[in-house]
């Protein structure tokens, strides 16, 4: 679970911190300095909201009875699914027009004024930090081991996502962001993977779908999860010693159907976002 937690947060932080960047690089460039206070408030509300509904949805589903407590995880891991694929083919789509739209949208806030600078710099982190609460509350009911691990993972990802993109800002460094996220897009191909699986498996503990008891294989001997192979197995794909059909079904067609999509050639070469970002 760490590294699926910090491979989810470094992903998610360097995407909104990117758009951070690009936001703060267009304001000092064009000496417009006095709206970053705005933009770093919708920013700073953008992660208070975001860590306030991973809190709820983690700390709030004490008082469910055990099939709510799966309905309302599996149907999560499934959302959280959703957020994931969609995010790694964003920012493939996304990575060649992103500084472009957002130093537009940017420059059409600053002439309506600063609550719309605000609400700009909010969406525009806000969106990643909700995807990284549903996934947050998704791995923690994977885990079934607590919060501590998780939340050490994203935290991690995050803060190595913050340094990386204040280095690729100060251009300290500079690395082939299109490879970064190709790789990191098919490691979460296979990551929401086994959450698409562990969150049927909920549905299927809380009665909403069959087929609980017929499984497609049972390695409990032979690949345990409380071994370190197993644990290291299920900490990156969310491997379960016991897998239903339904599971193992899911997990095959979605690493299918995906990750070809995914892996596909683009039309046009992507401009590299460091560049963006000093523009």
């Amino acid at each position: 679970m760490w590294f699926a937690s910090a491979l989810i947060g470094l992903r998610e932080g360097l995407e909104a911190a990117l758009v951070v960047s690009i936001l703060v690089a267009f304001l000092v460039k064009t000496e417009r300095r006095h709206a970053l206070h705005w933009v770093w408030l919708g920013v700073g509300v953008a992660v208070l909201l975001s860590v306030g509904v991973g809190a709820i949805l983690t700390y709030s589903t004490a008082q469910l009875t055990f099939e709510q407590q799966e309905l309302l995880g599996g149907t999560l891991s499934i959302v959280a699914v959703g957020f994931v694929t969609a995010m790694i083919f964003w920012m493939r789509k996304a990575s060649r027009t992103i500084a472009a739209e957002l130093r537009g949208k940017l420059d059409e806030a600053l002439d309506v004024g600063p609550a719309a600078v605000l609400v700009l710099s909010f969406f525009a982190v806000g969106r990643e930090g909700l995807e990284t609460a549903v996934f947050f509350y998704s791995t923690v009911q994977t885990a079934q081991g607590g919060t501590t691990e998780p939340l050490i993972g994203f935290t991690a990802g995050i803060l190595v996502a913050i340094v990386l993109a204040y280095l690729i800002y100060r251009g300290a460094v500079r690395f082939d962001l299109g490879k970064f996220f190709t790789i990191t897009g098919v490691l979460l191909v296979f990551v929401a993977a086994g959450v698409l699986g562990y969150g049927l498996h909920d549905l299927q503990e809380a009665a909403f779908l069959p087929g609980l008891t017929t499984l497609a294989f049972d390695a409990s001997a032979a690949l345990p999860e409380t071994s370190w192979y197993g644990a290291l197995l299920k900490g990156i794909f969310n491997y379960s010693q016991q897998t239903t059909v339904l599971q193992a079904v899911a997990w095959i067609a979605y690493v299918a159907i995906v990750l070809p999509l995914f892996l596909r050639p683009k039309k046009k070469v992507a401009a590299p976002v460091a560049a963006a970002v000093k523009e």
